[in-house]
């Protein structure tokens, strides 16, 4: 069988499926499998081995479960590099680079020593400290599953040197002080989980989606333990949820943080909250 009938093939059998990207998941499937990009794979015909026909199959029936391409291929592109992903971790977003971002240019050539509450696969903590030089990051997760993927990508990038990840709750630190605290916590109201779509509410950790009831439960916490590990004007930057804007920023000020800047993402909802810490 040659690579265009197979990726009619698989497209064809998504789309029974209802899966709406059929047709570039068949193809960033099969481009995987033959180690080749979409681009030659569609512009120079050639014939697929057995075994390689057989993985198509068994992955794309995979993904006509509704299993995310992230986890069949066990990959996933951030900030421009590949994270290993698997069931135990959430799957990394694009709108999470907006977190990133305003941290590489607020300490770049700076000595940055900061601390991300839940790191499930380690993009935002790896990336920073692959972006910035003389950056060095604590991470912590109450998930002992999600620590082996993020431990697996601190290898990967070679940055043991300039990491550490702990099976701990921020309860558990004291008696360290941190320039940032960065954050993606869950923020998913419980009972709107169930309307996520089959990609997520079936294969993704829901310990890292729910957010409790109001979907506060998290950033809550969050907020109020930074206050014991940042620095005096140390920097909060937490990513949160569609229409909870207004809330977290009360709660920050109830906590005596300062509001510095806030980015939107790509629907123009605000997606992220940079704030300083005035007093304790």
């Amino acid at each position: 069988m040659k690579t265009l009938q197979l990726l009619n093939l698989g497209s064809e059998i998504l789309k029974k499926n209802k899966i709406s990207s059929h047709l570039i998941d068949s193809e960033i499937i099969l481009s995987k499998i033959l180690n080749t990009s979409r681009e030659k794979l569609l512009t120079k015909q050639s014939k697929v081995n057995y075994k390689n026909i057989a993985k198509f199959k068994n992955q794309i029936a995979r993904r006509s479960q509704y299993e995310p391409i992230a986890y069949i291929l066990k990959t996933k592109e951030f900030m421009g590099s590949d994270f290993f992903v698997d069931k135990k971790s959430l799957i990394p977003r694009p709108e999470t680079e907006l977190l990133i971002e305003p941290i590489m240019k607020i300490f770049k050539n700076k000595s940055l020593f900061f601390l991300e509450i839940g790191i499930g696969s380690g993009c935002i903590i790896l990336s920073i400290l692959n972006h910035l030089k003389h950056s060095h990051g604590i991470g912590i997760d109450v998930c002992k599953k999600t620590l082996k993927n993020s431990k697996i990508n601190m290898k990967k990038f070679k940055l043991e040197n300039k990491c550490k990840l702990f099976h701990k709750s921020v309860d558990e630190l004291c008696g360290i002080k941190f320039d940032l605290v960065v954050s993606n916590p869950p923020y998913i109201i419980k009972r709107d989980i169930k309307r996520l779509s089959n990609d997520i509410k079936r294969f993704e950790p829901t310990l890292a989606l729910d957010g409790g009831n109001d979907g506060l439960d998290v950033i809550k916490k969050v907020i109020y333990k930074s206050i014991s590990v940042l620095k005096l004007n140390g920097i909060l930057a937490i990513e949160i949820g569609h229409g909870q804007y207004k809330a977290v920023r009360n709660l920050l000020i109830a906590n005596n943080f300062k509001e510095k800047f806030v980015i939107k993402d790509f629907e123009n909802n605000i997606r992220c909250i940079f704030s300083t810490l005035l007093k304790k």
